[in-house]
């Protein structure tokens, strides 16, 4: 069974983004974006949040765009890891 499939199983939230940065050993920084409703004008808002991502083989670079997962923490910041590369960077 794919990784995907056993994460929908478990719950664990599943994020795409692309990586700003990759200047730490088996660590990567993942830009999310989404959009959201604001509460009071209900006007579509973009928001933006960044991840430290653990990258095992430090195979992200940047440019990347990528697939997350939840995990249990790996460090102070660290709760994500690299699920897969969706697309290289040109």
């Amino acid at each position: 069974m794919s990784e995907i499939k056993k994460a929908i199983q478990r719950r664990k939230k599943v994020l795409q983004g692309v990586i700003v940065s990759d200047k730490m050993e088996k660590t990567a920084v993942a830009l999310v974006k989404r959009t959201v409703q604001h509460p009071l004008y209900k006007r579509t808002v973009k928001r933006s949040k960044k991840y430290k991502i653990h990258d095992e083989q430090n195979t992200c670079r940047i440019g990347d765009h990528v697939r997350l997962i939840e995990c249990k923490p790996i460090s102070k910041d660290k709760c994500w890891r690299l699920l897969d590369v969706i697309r290289k960077a040109v």
